[in-house]
């Protein structure tokens, strides 16, 4: 059956170049001498070059063919015979059916070629998605053995020391060694299991914040006060500030905006945290937030050692961390405070502090209509 269709097609390709021939011989022939030679044969040789287009190199050979027969018997003295009498019109003869063959074979091949190229083009945009496609599951891969190296080693860390701290403690009580230990000490093992456990806590956050932030599962039709968001994420953090000194810049009646108010905290107190934790003790850090057109800016400066230019968008990255050495965390915070303001319609982004010193982050957050 396919076959037969094959065949069949082919058949109507050569029927239709030869029957275009034939209608336009038989309208030229309508007009009689009100047509020459020269206008014949430009129609004629049309006919072949649309034949070769849509049909082909063959079906235009053909058409060339019967174009030449037609152009000889019905055109050129002495008419209706396949007799040419006059030199001159022998050598027009001779042109046309050059020509026709030419351009029909011509107009074959340039068909060919843009068929070719737009084989090639299909087969380069299937190799190139494979490709994206391979390289986006290496970097998966990648991303998941970076993700389980950094989960084991900031969950067995904090683990390893709560273990040791519950077992000096647990031998202290009569286990199968004894160990002696006054208040002073016990109180500094509870103070490890305490500290770590909190540690604990913070990367399993961190991991809740990010699979929102890959899900989307923000609610951003609600409004907030900018003054209870900082204060929740400075009234969380406290206990890190203990060593630094807080300003509060906050512009006076400033507009509600229109965000997920608890997802907006967790992101003001990663920046607290960071600005303690890089920022030397008894350095200042700032918070201040004004109107500008349809957003409100909330940033988090620091008088740390800052962040070049170089990295200030690396750090937004998964698994990316700056800074001093031997600092915790996975180093997904900046990740997943960009993926929860961009969520939520609005930026985040690094400059310099004052005078070029310290590290400033500025969120930018859009209006809500009360």
């Amino acid at each position: 059956m396919k076959q037969e269709g094959v065949f069949e097609s082919k058949l109507l390709r050569f029927a239709s170049s030869v029957a275009a021939v034939m209608l336009a011989t038989a309208a030229l022939a309508s007009l009689g001498s009100r047509v020459n030679l020269i206008t014949v044969s430009l129609a004629l040789l049309l006919v072949v070059l649309v034949s070769a287009t849509f049909f082909g190199r063959n079906p235009a050979l053909l058409a060339s063919f019967v174009a030449m027969l037609c152009f000889n018997y019905f055109f050129i003295p002495p008419v209706h015979t396949w007799t040419i009498s006059e030199p001159q019109n022998l050598v027009a003869w001779a042109a046309f059916t050059i020509t026709a063959l030419v351009a029909g074979e011509l107009s074959a091949y340039a068909r060919r070629r843009a068929l070719e190229a737009e084989r090639l083009f299909e087969e380069l945009q299937k190799a190139f998605k494979s490709a994206t496609e391979a390289e986006a599951l290496r970097q998966s891969e990648k991303l998941k053995s970076a993700l389980l190296d950094a989960v084991t080693h900031d969950l067995r860390t904090p683990l390893t020391s709560i273990k040791a701290s519950v077992t000096t403690l647990l031998d202290s009580e009569g286990g199968h060694r004894t160990i002696e230990l006054d208040g002073e000490g016990r109180a500094e093992f509870l103070e490890i299991i305490d500290e770590e456990t909190d540690r604990l806590n913070r990367f399993i956050e961190g991991m809740v914040q990010l699979a929102r932030v890959e899900a989307g599962t923000f609610n951003t039709s609600s409004l907030a006060h900018v003054e209870e968001i900082v204060t929740i994420a400075l009234e969380r953090a406290e206990p890190l500030l203990d060593r630094h000194n807080v300003t509060v810049n906050i512009e006076s009646d400033l507009p509600l905006i229109r965000v997920d108010a608890r997802a907006i905290a967790e992101v003001i107190y990663n920046l607290v945290e960071n600005a303690a934790k890089y920022s030397p003790p008894g350095t200042t850090i700032t918070l201040d937030s004004r109107q500008h057109g349809d957003r409100v800016f909330i940033a988090v400066e620091d008088e740390g050692p800052g962040i070049s230019e170089e990295l200030r968008e690396r750090v937004f990255e998964k698994f990316v961390r700056v800074g001093k050495k031997g600092a915790d965390g996975l180093g997904l915070g900046l990740a997943i405070a960009r993926g929860i303001v961009e969520a939520q319609n609005g930026t985040i982004e690094i400059k310099s502090g004052k005078g070029g010193k310290g590290t400033r982050v500025i969120l930018t957050l859009p209006i809500g209509e009360e």
